[in-house]
């Protein structure tokens, strides 16, 4: 065999042992991955929890950030009014401009005192030349309101640029707090997927019994008195409170759904939204801001009615009902329900709206 031979077959040889092991190793990598111990049904209820809680948790970030694109939206409004406007302005004292411009070069065709000499009425053409001072002061004045102008309009675009960078960077961070959201909602199916059809179904059945015992927490038309699985809970019969309470309670056993404000779905913010909106009080849409809404309240003198908090930064908020419970939209996976206040870990506060 000769020597170009050999080292051609040594070639061929090497790369068949270097294809073989790559392939050996998607292999390993591929099985080591499928090898993911399956979770038992108590695990994967617990990381299915923490994960729709994280969902919740990007949500509410998601929602705090609706005020500051709302509001630069309407900057970014005003703005371009405002652009509208003095463009419009600037157009009015070009035009201006124009017209002062052609009447100037009829008349400039000649010297001031070649006009005069070949002038058959000098007094009248010495008047005509007073006005023709005026009329360029005229000019004068009409290209300062130019410039003026132009200045305010290159100052609103400016800023409406500026608006708009802004607004587009708010836009970015909260679609970037939505595929968090999405992603951990998605993990949580996969964490599902790995059950079998009948630990699913199980889930499934405990899932849908929540939800009937939460409509069964709903109060009936005209009631004073709320019964709930804390005892008698004292309700407001007047008032925007009571109102707000009855309210929410009637949304229990809808679902969650992240930037819900009702009537059928709801997150936490879009809930209490909802509920003191139909007692005439506007709140936000976002936890974090519905804090500052309202009168702070130590727990020990909270009230139906009043909003309570958790997180630092905020990022749950459900609503009093008295004998330390509250009705809210936990996350993902629960519906509107009533529970302890120490449900939920990190009580930062209470607020009373209205």
């Amino acid at each position: 065999m000769s020597i170009g031979r050999t080292k051609r077959f040594k070639g061929i040889a090497l790369a068949a042992i270097t294809s073989t092991a790559v392939v050996a190793g998607v292999i390993f990598i591929q099985t080591g991955a499928d090898a993911d111990p399956k979770p038992t049904l108590a695990q994967a209820k617990a990381q299915v929890a923490e994960l729709q809680n994280k969902a919740s948790i990007a949500g509410e970030a998601a929602n705090d950030l609706r005020g500051q694109i709302s509001a630069s939206q309407i900057r970014v409004k005003a703005l371009q009014a405002g652009i509208a406007k003095q463009q419009t302005q600037v157009d009015t004292v070009k035009r201006q401009i124009g017209s002062l411009a052609v009447a100037g070069y009829q008349t400039s065709g000649m010297s001031t005192t070649a006009q005069l000499l070949l002038s058959t009425n000098p007094d009248q053409f010495l008047s005509q030349a007073s006005t023709a001072q005026a009329f360029a002061g005229q000019q004068n004045s009409a290209l300062r309101r130019f410039q003026s102008a132009q200045g305010k309009l290159a100052d609103l675009q400016a800023s409406e640029q500026s608006e708009l960078g802004a607004l587009q960077a708010v836009q970015t961070q909260q679609n970037d707090l939505k595929k968090q959201l999405q992603a951990n909602l998605d993990a949580a199916e996969k964490v599902l997927g790995k059950l079998s059809d009948a630990e699913r179904a199980r889930i499934r059945q405990e899932n849908e019994k929540e939800e009937q015992e939460a409509r069964d927490e709903r109060p009936s038309r005209g009631d004073d008195r709320m019964d709930d699985k804390g005892g008698d809970v004292p309700v407001p019969a007047n008032g925007r409170a009571g109102v707000a309470v009855q309210a929410a309670m009637a949304q229990a056993g809808d679902r969650y759904v992240w930037g819900a404000e009702g009537p059928n779905s709801f997150d936490c913010s879009g809930l209490t939204k909802y509920a003191w909106g139909k007692a005439g009080v506007s709140l936000s849409h976002s936890s974090k801001a519905q804090y500052g809404e309202g009168r702070r309240i130590s727990r020990g003198d909270l009230m139906p009615g009043d909003l309570v908090f958790y997180g630092s930064p905020i990022w749950h908020v459900g609503m009093y009902i008295g004998n330390g419970r509250m009705v809210h939209a936990p996350n993902p996976s629960k519906p509107v329900k009533t529970d302890d206040i120490d449900y939920m870990s990190g009580y930062t506060g209470a607020v009373r709206p209205g």
